[in-house]
């Protein structure tokens, strides 16, 4: 498999795949997101994505190794609420998009360039356009 590169210094965002991935230790995510770390990239997820990502048989351990190495984005009154106005602008609704649409909005806020690991390309080139670049995982 190809390698893809990354940028010098900006932002790398995981979204829910980008964090499972970490979390299960896979070599794709696991080289680009060292990868990222040692061109000055700060790796960064929102807070939603914990909450999409745990459960029952999540690693405890595991997670909190991974979490102390990644800024957690908030999620509070502004950052909803330019979620929302994300939302509309996307044409989309808030039932099924809410956490990729909070994840973008993040993703947007970061400083540039930024880059997201994704599953869901096509949703994010939605909420993101071509503001964020999004590598598939």
């Amino acid at each position: 498999m190809a390698r893809r590169k990354l940028s010098h210094e900006g932002t790398l965002v995981l979204d829910s795949e980008g964090l499972s991935k970490l979390l299960a230790d896979d070599e794709q995510v696991v080289a680009l997101v060292a990868e990222a770390r040692s061109r000055g990239m700060e790796v960064v997820i929102s807070a939603l994505t914990i909450i999409e990502v745990v459960h029952a048989r999540t690693n405890k351990s595991r997670l909190n190794w991974a979490l102390s190495g990644l800024r957690v984005v908030a999620v509070g009154d502004e950052e909803a609420r330019a979620t929302s106005k994300l939302l509309i602008g996307a044409g989309l609704h808030g039932h099924k998009y809410a956490i990729d649409a909070a994840v973008a909005e993040a993703a947007l806020r970061q400083h540039r360039p930024v880059a997201m690991l994704t599953s869901d390309i096509d949703d994010m080139v939605k909420l993101c356009g071509d503001r964020v670049r999004l590598v598939a995982v």
